[in-house]
């Protein structure tokens, strides 16, 4: 047996659910996606991740720019799905558009509900030092991730990952728990629990005005909102003192011994100190290069006592 079943996604870690799901012989009655968006040089129309990996598995692409119409709803309801799985999609779902599959709508979020509801889980999570996250399946309700949970797995978090490093590793935790939970709901013993009304914790929407790194910090906060922000949108930082400002995004560090005025440049290999203790680069990237890591950026930048970043 297997569910028919609408696929609602866009971004890169929506494709691993999807193939999930098409591995374990689910059947796939359209997905949806947001429309593509000029992107590259040229501009051209780039489609989403996975309006990409749909159309190489040969599966119907809808991309609708409203879902509140009698229309949409009625393209959607004639689908026929017993649910819809939903990661990432990047739409609000309106109640009747939630109410048509037979079974609901299933969301994958990339947090510990109730902590981190919102946009940018991943990001702020890294940011705010938690020591754990993970990936939870919920039953969608007209909240802000506030639906009804029904399966969850937890994850460490080291100070060593970044934004990316935790995207790809919840990405592929999520697909496997989605594949779980659709199993379970087909053989109807999918439990829902209500999320707990304490620890609610909001993930807005990463601004580009948080990225300037504040050396005042100390070094594990000054760490973490590093990774939190890599690659995107990149914490940065200025050298000090040069006639143009050259701003420098950082991608990688680790926590360094030493000690300095915050923001001084403390050795020879890219450590620098922050209100309390250090970090030492590892991964950088100049406004218009690519990134690379603190030898090569070395090579051709010597940045040394007593410069400084700002």
């Amino acid at each position: 047996m297997s569910l028919r079943l609408i696929f609602m996604g866009t971004p890169e870690f929506s494709v691993p659910t999807l193939l999930e799901l098409v591995a374990h012989d689910h059947e796939i009655a359209a997905v949806y996606t947001r429309a593509a968006k000029p992107a590259k040089r040229g501009m051209k129309l780039q489609p989403s991740p996975v309006e990409q990996e749909a159309r190489r598995l040969g599966i119907a692409v809808i991309t609708p720019r409203t879902l509140k119409t009698p229309e949409a709803l009625a393209e959607f309801s004639a689908h026929d799905a017993d649910a819809a799985v939903v990661v990432a999609y990047g739409m609000i779902l309106p109640q009747a558009i939630l109410d048509a599959p037979k079974l609901g709508c299933f969301n994958l979020h990339a947090s510990l509900l109730p902590r981190w509801r919102g946009a940018a889980p991943i990001n702020r999570a890294i940011m705010a030092g938690d020591a754990e996250t993970g990936v939870m399946v919920m039953k969608m309700d007209a909240g802000l991730d506030t639906g009804d949970v029904a399966m969850a797995e937890r994850m460490a978090v080291s100070d060593a990952m970044t934004a990316s490093d935790l995207h790809d590793a919840l990405s592929r935790l999520g697909a496997d728990l989605m594949v779980r939970a659709m199993a379970a709901l087909e053989r109807e013993r999918l439990q829902l629990t209500k999320q707990s009304s304490d620890g609610v914790t909001y993930a807005a929407k990463i601004e580009k005005a948080e990225a300037r790194i504040d050396w005042n910090r100390p070094a594990r906060p000054v760490l973490r909102h590093i990774h939190g922000l890599s690659p995107f949108p990149g914490a940065w930082s200025e050298i000090a003192g040069e006639g143009e400002a050259a701003r420098l995004k950082i991608l990688r560090c680790e926590l360094a011994s030493g000690s300095g005025a915050p923001g001084e440049v403390i050795d020879d290999r890219l450590t620098i100190a922050c209100g309390e203790g250090a970090i030492r680069i590892l991964e950088l990237q100049r406004a218009g290069k690519a990134p690379m890591k603190a030898e090569e950026f070395l090579r051709g930048t010597p940045l040394k006592p007593p410069m400084r970043l700002a």
